[in-house]
């Protein structure tokens, strides 16, 4: 392990630059600087920073600082593709929220990195059949973030939650790769059976604030779904959806709706 957790980090760009601006920022603002050492400057990897900031802001009376830390830490050793896809959650906030511009911003700051990565841990637990701890964390990450996501509910990488408050995401949704989500979306189910009953959000896709995709319905690739909609039927690939309910109302206007961030129906990417 020690071996290629030393691998890993001789050819780590993402952790290297989050190490930089860490340096620099303690030189800027020196009274951040217990913070951002406790929280970057004194760990090795991404993956013990990002162990330690989760287990920061999940503990509770009820479980201790320490023990998350353990469990966290188990997740990252145990399941190196957690890590791997914080590092494409860090790249995709800076490179689609103009308020981003460091890397270590969604670390220190940014409660819809901070949550996403969560939810990974608990989705971890949930896979091992620790299904209590991992309701567990559910149940803090919402108290904390306002984002409740279950355990069982399965994420890509490369994700931007934008504002990230009074999100959903039901059990049975599936988020696919380089999907951006604006605050207050629904990824809802239409009854209370116990079957697969939630969305399936393609790669790419681009979801705006207020939004609710009820059912288990598949959202195409690279499509987008306008802010304040309420859909209920299948959104074909790179397409824009807008209404209630939502309806097609012309093509997406760009290859990558979730990196170009264009909400205005009808523009084109330039």
């Amino acid at each position: 392990m020690a071996k290629i957790r030393t691998t890993l980090k001789a050819i780590d760009p993402v952790w290297d630059r989050i190490v930089s601006e860490a340096r620099q920022a303690v030189a800027d603002e020196p009274l951040l600087g217990g913070l951002v050492h406790a929280c970057i400057l004194h760990h090795d990897t991404l993956e013990d920073a990002l162990a330690y900031r989760v287990a920061q802001k999940l503990a509770s009376p009820e479980m201790s600082e320490q023990l998350i830390r353990e469990i966290a830490d188990q997740a990252f050793a145990s399941d190196h593709s957690l890590a791997e896809a914080a590092r494409a959650d860090i790249v995709a906030v800076y490179e689609r929220d103009p308020a981003c511009h460091r890397y270590i911003q969604p670390l220190l700051f940014f409660k819809g990195f901070q949550a996403m990565q969560a939810h990974r841990v608990a989705h971890w637990l949930w896979g091992q059949g620790r299904r209590d701890l991992a309701y567990f964390i559910q149940m803090r990450n919402s108290e904390q973030f306002s984002i409740d996501i279950h355990p069982a509910c399965r994420i890509g990488k490369g994700i931007f939650l934008d504002h990230a408050h009074s999100l959903v995401f039901g059990e049975t949704a599936v988020i696919g790769d380089n999907v951006s989500i604006l605050h207050d979306v629904t990824l809802g189910g239409t009854g209370k059976e116990d079957e697969d009953r939630h969305p399936k959000i393609g790669d790419g896709v681009l979801i705006g604030a207020g939004a609710k995709v009820l059912g288990n319905i598949k959202i195409g690739c690279c499509s987008r779904i306008a802010s304040g909609s309420v859909v209920l039927n299948e959104v074909p690939p790179a397409t824009t959806v807008a209404g209630v309910p939502a309806k097609v109302v012309g093509e997406a206007g760009c290859a990558q709706p979730s990196v170009s961030m264009n909400q205005l129906i009808g523009a084109r990417e330039k």
